[in-house]
């Protein structure tokens, strides 16, 4: 992963690109496990929630996130647009990639 590396490939350094996709991928995660089909997933098919504890935080935490599914979507599309267009300023040369540490 070349995320967290520097121009020589030393571990440990971190820039805004590595940040801007961080949050790109979060969002894309997060909308993707909000899905209603994946709560099935997580929970379908169990009678009792009470043998399966796990499934059942599992279910509750996708519930959760399915609450918010559509805010989800549009954060995930405007992320993704973010991304490309950081992408596009990098690699047109209009900025270098600034360093964090």
């Amino acid at each position: 992963m070349l995320s967290f590396r520097d121009e020589h490939y030393n571990w440990g350094h971190m820039g805004l690109g590595t940040l801007v996709f961080l949050v790109n991928i979060t969002l894309i995660w997060a909308y993707t496990i909000s899905c209603h089909s994946c709560r099935h997933i997580v929970g379908g098919k169990l009678k009792h929630f009470s043998r399966h504890p796990v499934r059942y935080r599992a279910w509750q935490f996708v519930g959760r996130l399915n609450a918010r599914h559509m805010l989800l979507a549009w954060a995930s599309l405007v992320s993704v647009a973010l991304a490309d267009f950081y992408v596009y300023l990098v690699a047109s040369g209009v900025f270098d990639d600034p360093r964090f540490f």
